[in-house]
């Protein structure tokens, strides 16, 4: 088999690489930066055949050209993505919309594509996409990025289901993590007061929960007993509470 994961330079792509490898299971490894995609690859090509694309995701024209390329792909992992915190009113316009062109444009046009390719093919694949438990309710000081995790959650689900009705051999996983340690917190000019989960741990899950045909992984009991309570909680309270975490991430010189 061979998997195409983007965003794999660094995080939860780079790790979902590594175990995709161990499985030896072939990779086209997208991102950004080129020179951390061919470190990535040396570190991993003894194992697999590896391909690096790089490529920023926010050129629409350059992403809807990626499955014509990589005809022979039967996972896709849809990781990509990143944040940005503050007061909406005050936060960058352009940096929202790159974020709105990499968090939902691209992995829209991946997760479409893809997916009609494997239909055609009426072959068994697999395709992850990457959340986040922000997906599950408002975020103020992080209203994008909230907002565009769930978008991929729902659609995930959606099209999920759609397949299982039609009794397609194709599943739709969606990631929906917690505080991860990875580079996200430099990107988003946050830091993290809660533990965070490890990187290779939650790659490892979603991988293999994702073989499982799971519709949604969410890691770590904190992240399941989050969104369990939050069904008995207001929505005016879900804003209030999660206000106040935003600015202790952010913190107080900003």
């Amino acid at each position: 088999m061979k998997a195409l994961v983007t965003g794999a330079s660094s995080g939860i792509g780079k790790d979902i690489a590594r175990y995709l490898a161990s499985k030896k299971i072939d990779l086209v490894l997208v991102a950004r930066r080129e020179n951390a995609l061919l470190e990535l690859k040396k570190e991993l090509e003894s194992q697999v055949k590896v391909e690096v694309y790089p490529c920023d995701l926010k050129d629409l024209e350059k992403t809807k050209r990626i499955a014509q390329q990589f005809l022979d792909v039967q996972i896709l992992i849809n990781n990509a993505g990143f944040g940005d915190a503050g007061e909406f009113i005050h936060t960058n316009l352009d940096k929202e919309l790159d974020m709105i062109d990499v968090n939902i444009k691209a992995m829209h046009i991946l997760f479409k594509t893809f997916l009609q390719q494997f239909k055609e093919k009426k072959q068994t694949a697999y395709i992850l996409n990457v959340a986040s438990l922000a997906g599950f309710q408002p975020g103020p000081k992080m209203a994008t990025y909230y907002a565009s995790k769930a978008y991929v959650l729902h659609l995930s689900e959606a099209v999920n289901f759609e397949l299982k009705k039609a009794k397609m051999p194709i599943s739709v996983t969606c990631l929906c993590p917690g505080p991860v340690a990875t580079e996200f917190n430099q990107v988003a000019n946050v830091r993290f007061h809660l533990k965070e989960l490890s990187s290779q741990k939650v790659a490892k899950l979603a991988v293999d929960k994702m073989f499982k045909k799971k519709a949604v992984v969410i890691p770590g009991f904190k992240g399941k007993a989050a969104i369990f309570f939050s069904r008995f909680v207001s929505r005016k309270m879900t804003c209030r509470v999660i206000c106040k975490a935003q600015d202790k991430k952010i913190g107080k010189e900003r």
